[in-house]
């Protein structure tokens, strides 16, 4: 049990496991860098709804749309998940009118 507790990370043996290890460092660094991108764009959106903001919210859902869905598209996240952020996010702005 004692082995478990502290796994240590083992070298691959075989040349595709090397380039696989190799090319997972890569997309994981690109993954992230949009993941951010993704969260980044969304709290801008946010912040500019909870000022009370709506042509500045509405102009930043409008740049913030295409990040939502390029990043649904690569598949780091599902498109539901792009829609659900998307729909929200409308739907706020939507509701600083009333």
């Amino acid at each position: 049990m004692a082995s478990s507790s502290k796994a240590k990370k083992k070298t691959v043996r075989l040349a595709s496991g090397r380039k696989r290890a190799r090319q997972d460092v890569k997309l994981n660094a690109a993954n992230t860098a949009l993941r951010s991108k993704f969260r980044t764009v969304v709290k801008n959106v946010q912040k500019a709804i909870v000022t009370g903001d709506k042509a500045k919210a509405a102009e930043l859902f409008k740049t913030a749309q295409p990040v939502i869905d390029s990043v649904a598209d690569k598949g780091i996240f599902h498109k539901n998940k792009a829609a659900r952020h998307k729909s929200r996010l409308s739907a706020k702005i939507k509701a600083l009118a009333a």
